[in-house]
């Protein structure tokens, strides 16, 4: 079983900044990627950035321009940079990848415990 561990997160004042990092017992994000997601208190859980095996990133609206994935060339760890920060940016933070196991595609998927965010002045 794999172990994604978030760290890094806290408590900040609107406009700063945090860094999360996450770190996979076994090297997987540079085979199959990963992804960071939110939850907020009341919220679903949504996406907020995604880093591919290539490299090629995406963003939520929400963060692009201010969020920054990445990851050295072992991609293990990954880091969220997270500037600029917003009250609506408070949530925990959960990494995420999914592993394909089979040539049929079945998968399987891994979530860290969470590391929890605040914005708050």
């Amino acid at each position: 079983q794999v172990q994604l561990v978030e760290s890094g997160g806290g408590l900040v004042q609107p406009g700063g900044s945090l860094r999360l990092s996450c770190s996979a017992s076994r090297n997987i994000f540079s085979r199959n990627g990963m992804a960071w997601y939110r939850q907020a208190p009341g919220k679903e859980r949504e996406l907020v950035a995604r880093i591919t095996s290539s490299g090629t990133t995406y963003y939520a609206d929400s963060v692009n321009g201010r969020f920054t994935i990445s990851g050295d060339n072992a991609m293990n760890p990954v880091y969220l940079q997270m500037n600029r920060l917003k009250p609506e940016d408070t949530a925990v933070y959960y990494c995420y990848s999914r592993v394909v196991i089979s040539v049929e595609g079945a998968a399987v998927e891994h979530w860290g415990q969470g590391t929890q965010v605040t914005v708050s002045s």
